[in-house]
């Protein structure tokens, strides 16, 4: 058993922030632990591409849509491989980026770390062992915590979703909040949760967060106010409303500012993005508008002793149609 528990501004500034800073705001710490409920062995089958067939209707994949998956891992420090096939890296956040071709717009696709699925396990050497039935967050842990635990998780998101083409992908340790932050000379927000149990340094009202604070005002639910999800993910939107905000700042000030940036979180993370095409993504992508962040409907269980997350098959089959298929005309 491989058992595991565990104004003046550029928009195309703004598009390259947002693939960098997205993959960790709406990161949660390790406050809920990951748990495997059982394993299968032999190859998995191959992930399918083909036409849907729903209540008489024929649906192809879109060809006119590029999506990014990004991850935030609950790794602290640099980017470094592991000494073995597996990592302790879960992926805290599991993003997609979705950019609408036709409609130049973006959406994006939020899944929940703890959605019960089937996934890749990776074994000696780094070749394919099998599947597991367990948290999405896990599938990062197989592999080196490099390309390969990317890849690894890659192919995970891919089959959850009926087949879809992951076009690119971007991980960033936990790290970069703090890095982020002091790159902008701090993060203005309005503090409403008592934070005098986790980080007394944090006051009520009106302030501007340091690194550390940082990480602590978009991570903590424990001991923070109701302690309840919904609170932190309101203040993790205050936060990115405030980083924006001081990030259009700085940028303003020096026109290198975002290269700057991009070169600090160089060692937190982990890309199959060039230069060059991430270059072209701006360009591309500079105008499009954000359409919607939706996130799979479902039911969150407390299993034996971890919580997980059910999807609504139903519903996720809507969404999958809606946002990675069309219609085939006849």
């Amino acid at each position: 058993m491989m058992n595991k528990q565990s104004r003046g501004r550029n928009p195309a500034i703004a598009l390259i922030f947002l693939l960098l800073v997205l993959a960790l705001i709406f990161s949660s710490f390790k406050f809920i632990e990951i748990a495997f409920h059982s394993e299968k062995t032999g190859e998995a089958e191959p992930v399918s591409t083909k036409t849907i067939e729903r209540d008489g209707l024929s649906y192809f994949p879109r060809q006119d849509i590029t999506v990014v998956m990004l991850l935030g891992i609950d790794q602290t420090g640099p980017v470094e491989a592991s000494a073995s096939y597996n990592n302790t890296g879960e992926a805290d956040m599991v993003a997609l980026l979705i950019f609408d071709e036709s409609n130049e717009t973006y959406s994006i696709l939020m899944l929940n770390r703890d959605t019960m699925l089937d996934m890749p396990v990776l074994g000696v050497g780094g070749k394919r062992a099998g599947t597991a039935y367990g948290q999405l967050a896990l599938a990062h842990t197989y592999g080196s915590g490099l390309a390969d635990s990317c890849e690894n998780i890659r192919e995970a998101v891919s089959e959850f979703l009926c087949g879809l083409k992951i076009d690119y992908y971007a991980s960033l340790n936990m790290d970069a909040i703090s890095i982020l932050t002091d790159q902008v000379g701090g993060v203005p927000v309005t503090v409403t949760d008592d934070f005098s149990e986790v980080d007394p340094s944090i006051p009520m009202g009106e302030t501007t967060l340091s690194g550390e604070q940082a990480l602590s005002f978009v991570q903590a639910r424990r001991g923070v106010g109701n302690q309840m999800n919904v609170s932190r993910m309101e203040r993790q939107q205050a936060y990115v409303e405030g980083l924006l905000e001081a990030f259009f700042a700085k940028g303003e000030q020096s026109e290198s500012f975002a290269v700057q940036t991009y070169d600090a979180l160089n060692d937190y993370m982990v890309t199959d993005c060039t230069a060059t095409t991430m270059s072209t993504m701006m360009t591309r992508y500079a105008d499009y508008t954000l359409s919607e962040i939706l996130s799979p409907e479902g039911e969150n269980v407390q299993g034996e002793e971890y919580m997980e997350f059910y999807a609504d098959e139903e519903e996720l089959d809507d969404l999958i149609l809606r946002l990675f298929y069309a219609e085939k005309e006849l």
